[in-house]
């Protein structure tokens, strides 16, 4: 394991990178929590706000283009952005159920699902597990 890839990578993809990591351990965490909390809310708006910046900042790195520089990890980002108020939304209208199961499915796809797609070879994520 090696940061150096990362870590020579440009600002825009570190900054994907930490905040997506810390999205994935803050879920973890509110997933341990009591559901509605005072501590449940606060971490949740703080993903939101952590997931928001991921999704944001995934347009300033530019693979695969399909469209311009554009590709299929920014159409996943856009759906992001969308699902992220959809689900406040239902929290906030009291929709307990649509927003739980829109938090679930959106951490399997975009943490989860796209986290995977880093790790395959040629990716930054994969040299920084390979070793470089």
């Amino acid at each position: 394991m090696s940061l150096s890839p990362l870590l020579n990578a440009s600002l825009v993809i570190q900054i994907h990178t930490f905040l997506a990591i810390a999205a994935v351990i803050l879920t973890i965490t509110i997933f341990i929590l009591p559901r509605g909390s005072t501590a449940h809310r606060w971490m949740g708006w703080t993903w939101v706000t952590l997931m928001a910046i991921v999704a944001l900042s995934s347009f300033g790195i530019h693979g695969i283009g399909l469209i311009g520089p554009f590709g299929p990890i920014h159409i996943l980002s856009v759906f992001v952005l969308f699902q992220l108020v959809m689900n406040v939304r239902a929290a906030r209208t009291r929709n307990i159920r649509g927003h739980a199961r829109g938090m679930k499915l959106l951490t399997l796809g975009a943490l989860v699902g796209a986290g995977a797609f880093t790790f395959l070879p040629g990716r930054i994520m994969y040299q920084v597990v390979a070793g470089g």
